[in-house]
């Protein structure tokens, strides 16, 4: 079979497994936050004497929990104590082989710009693996040194960070790339939280009751606060890995901005729902949340063409002006039988008159407003070209 059909086939199954295990990750790791969040004190003097700091009851599928938890560990260890990690590790494994097969296996069609610093499809895979290495030591270090210091400042400084690296990221390889890889960075420093700090610090305490000694304190609060910047990063890294649909966000000059102020805005968004599990309303933050995501949509929203003027009268483009300009740069990729893709992207095919015409306002916003496609400008359109274009779209795409 046909190489690029089988990797069209691998991204399907990876992407499916992906999208399961991540919907079981960020699954647990809300409830868990919420469940932290809404526990309350406990009244029951037994409850109490047997170190539970709080509690809850709840109702859920016809049955009725009561979640307990307790200050340090408990009196003894129980028979049976189920970890939560093998959650976050499938998500990045399987996150891991499906960038590894749409990305660094395609890095020519998908990693490289001819707009961009990198070139090289080696070099632009190395810069993507570097981000990951790079992301994740920079954060753990800020943590090493803020951990009893100010979490705010924690929080600004490592957010002037991420946005530098999307600055850079956005400067050497293609907008969709950095994007992704952003997201990729952010997702690698979580479970690596989960490996390096939470599940290791939980066997640290158990280690410590089974030997019969009083557990240290500061791994349980280590673990809770990689848990709860877990939770702050969760948002941004959905965006980032939704992200390469909506070629508006990515394709500009300023794209790393645009990445930075819906970061921000989903932090905010999400930092409104964690005060509300403990019973605090504040409402400025989700304001100010979708006051972020409605300006950037505002800003970049494409310009109307121009109405032509009464005294204007110019010779009005046909199809047969543009057709040549699709089959050099589109039909590689969007055509019944392409070269360049097993199968035409988003079904759209462009080798007959009828489907162009079908889609001409389609081509009129990723060619000409967005510049999105040809992806990665692979076969390299001008904007010459981009123009006659949206002369043909402009003039009724007759």
């Amino acid at each position: 079979m046909d190489t690029a059909y089988l990797i069209e086939c691998a991204s399907l199954l990876l992407r499916w497994l992906h999208v399961i295990v991540a919907i079981a990750w960020i699954g647990s790791s809300f409830y868990f936050i919420w469940l932290d969040n809404s526990l309350k004190p406990p009244t029951d003097p037994a409850l109490i004497a047997k170190g539970v700091g709080g509690e809850l009851w709840a109702v859920h599928g016809g049955g009725f929990y009561n979640p307990q938890k307790y200050l340090g560990a408990p009196p003894r260890l129980p028979d049976e104590l189920h970890w939560f990690k093998w959650e976050s590790y499938s998500t990045w494994l399987s996150g891991f082989v499906l960038i590894s097969t749409l990305y660094y296996l395609q890095a020519g069609a998908y990693m490289v710009d001819p707009s961009k610093l990198i070139q090289s499809p080696g070099l632009a895979v190395l810069a993507g693996l570097g981000s990951l290495v790079l992301g994740w030591l920079v954060y753990d270090t800020l943590c090493r040194l803020l951990i009893d210091r100010s979490q705010l400042l924690f929080g600004v400084i490592y957010y002037l960070f991420v946005v530098g690296m999307a600055f850079g990221l956005s400067h050497l390889i293609s907008g969709r790339a950095a994007f992704l890889h952003i997201g990729a960075m952010l997702a690698t420093t979580m479970s690596a939280n989960v490996f390096f700090w939470i599940i290791p610090g939980q066997k640290k305490i158990i280690a410590a009751m089974e030997r019969g000694e009083a557990p240290d304190p500061i791994h349980g609060r280590r673990g809770k606060q990689r848990s709860v910047h877990n939770n702050y990063i969760t948002l941004p890294v959905i965006f980032c890995m939704i992200s390469n649909h909506y070629a508006f966000t990515y394709s500009g000059s300023l794209a790393w901005l645009v990445l930075a102020l819906i970061m921000l805005a989903a932090v905010l968004i999400r930092h409104f729902f964690n005060l509300r599990h403990k019973g605090k309303l504040a409402w400025q933050y989700p304001l100010a949340g979708v006051l972020l995501l409605l300006g950037v949509f505002i800003w970049l929203a494409p310009s109307r063409p121009a109405a032509a003027t009464a005294e204007a009268k110019p010779t009005l483009p046909v199809l047969a002006s543009i057709r040549p300009i699709i089959n050099d740069r589109c039909i590689a990729c969007h055509a019944e039988k392409p070269t360049m893709m097993p199968a035409a992207p988003a079904g759209v095919k462009l080798d007959s008159e009828a489907g162009i015409r079908a889609v001409a306002p389609r081509i009129y916003q990723q060619v000409v407003q967005l510049k999105a496609m040809p992806l990665g400008n692979v076969t390299k359109i001008t904007d010459d070209e981009r123009a006659q274009i949206a002369k043909w779209f402009e003039a009724g795409a007759h």
